[in-house]
């Protein structure tokens, strides 16, 4: 599903336009980002949490020259799913 498929499932379920849903979908990513950029976790109960994860530094190889290089510490967006989300997920198939 995209974002525009998204945008008409949420319109149908709530009765209201495309417009108005697109506007939902926008609202609800700039919230997630702002918290992720400052550091803080999204959790919605029953479906799972918005994060940062510190990925530590660490000494990789180049394959070609075999030449090792130090790759540097940083943080990457994460979603852990929460536990009704993995058993809906699991019972479904």
């Amino acid at each position: 599903m995209n974002r525009a498929e998204l945008a008409k499932c949420l319109s149908q379920k709530l009765s209201k336009s495309q417009i108005d849903a697109n506007k939902m979908i926008e609202a609800f990513i700039e919230v997630v980002k702002d918290s992720m950029v400052k550091g803080d976790s999204v959790k919605i109960a029953g479906f799972g949490t918005f994060g940062v994860s510190t990925r530590k530094s660490r000494v990789a190889r180049n394959p070609k020259t075999g030449e090792e290089l130090v790759v540097p510490q940083k943080s990457v967006p994460s979603f852990k799913p929460g536990k009704d989300l993995k058993i809906l997920v699991n019972t479904s198939k």
